[in-house]
């Protein structure tokens, strides 16, 4: 059970001469941080990964175009090109490590993400290729910088900062829509080797943010359920940390409510109240948070750039997904990167 510390780590002053002025995201990785090694697989993992991957290479291959599969509005339609580019090695293998390597269970979840991106309207790989979950969809609820994506920790995991108390609108979908719109543009910004990004959750007032009537810093317990199964369901082993701070009584009564419906694993990633400097480096995290990135939101500024960075490299990893074939089971590693070949031939060269 989440457990509140007694006495929460005292703020360091920031000196003041050392801030970096930033009004926009960072687009790459300082020198300074660099991705984990990868983790060799066993001859028995490597074997349950080609048998997941030959399953989504059958060029006859159909999935349904809802999450709930039997219902009145599902159909069944072959896997698209663009699809492809989201069914790489490490996305494939991501899911084998949240089944505990179950074959059957891991082809149904992937089966099953597949539906609900096309539900969601996020299964082209960005708005400028036929997504309809667009920028313009959730802007309204970005316009006080309440999730910003900013920096990279130490594990060079791109960070997307939550903040709830700059929370503008009434609960709603559109919220759930504006979470998922973030959380694929902060993957937009994993460096090559990293495939897993960090939560950096402050639940602090912000007096600049007009209070609206009927919204929350926490969410109904209906739309908490709602985002734990997304990111559990469809995003498994995306979360590496989780950083938490500020969190009133209010909120852990609600994480308490939740608890239930975290996935143990999930649960070993969350830091609370411990200084966020342990974990970020101080160049790459907001000064409010003991950095000496002098960030101010300004959505003039922030949305429009950090719009056009991932547009960016989508582009990129989309050139190099079509130069290496548009195949099932491309690392992430060589679609993110600029290297000459690709590194992982054995899954590649079996289609």
């Amino acid at each position: 059970m989440f457990r509140r510390k007694k006495d929460k780590p005292e703020e360091t002053a920031v000196d003041k001469s050392k801030l970096i002025p930033i009004e926009t995201p960072i687009a790459e990785l300082a020198d300074s941080i660099h991705p984990p090694k990868p983790v060799e697989l066993s001859s028995e993992q490597q074997a349950k990964y080609i048998q997941v991957l030959k399953h989504f290479q059958d060029p006859e291959l159909k999935v349904p175009t809802t999450e709930k599969a039997n219902g009145p509005e599902t159909s069944l339609e072959p896997i698209k090109v663009l699809e492809r580019a989201w069914l790489t090695r490490d996305c494939l293998l991501r899911y084998l490590r949240a089944t505990k390597w179950n074959v059957t269970d891991s082809i149904s979840r992937i089966t099953q993400s597949l539906a609900w991106r096309r539900q969601f309207g996020i299964d082209d790989f960005g708005e400028e290729n036929g997504d309809k979950l667009t920028a313009a969809t959730v802007e309204e609820e970005e316009r006080t910088g309440k999730q910003v994506v900013l920096g990279f920790e130490n594990d060079a995991r791109p960070i997307l900062y939550l903040k709830a108390g700059r929370q503008n609108t009434k609960t709603s979908h559109r919220q759930v829509q504006h979470l998922v719109f973030m959380l694929e543009r902060v993957i937009d910004f994993m460096p090559a080797g990293q495939d897993s990004l960090a939560l950096l959750i402050d639940f602090k007032d912000h007096q600049d943010v007009p209070k609206v009537a009927g919204n929350s810093k926490i969410p109904p317990i209906g739309v908490g359920k709602e985002v734990l199964h997304i990111l559990q369901t469809h995003y498994p082993e995306r979360l590496g940390k989780a950083l938490l701070t500020n969190i009133p009584w209010l909120a852990w009564t609600f994480l308490k409510m939740i608890h239930p419906f975290i996935d143990p694993m999930t649960r070993e990633k969350l830091v609370f109240d411990e200084p966020f400097p342990k974990y970020v480096p101080e160049d790459q995290l907001d000064k409010l948070y003991g950095g000496l990135l002098d960030f101010t939101y300004n959505h003039d500024v922030y949305w429009p750039r950090l719009l056009e960075i991932s547009a960016e490299k989508r582009s990129h990893y989309l050139s190099r997904f079509e130069k290496f074939g548009s195949k099932v089971g491309l690392s992430e590693y060589d679609l993110r990167g600029d290297h000459s070949e690709i590194l992982h031939p054995v899954e590649s060269s079996s289609t």
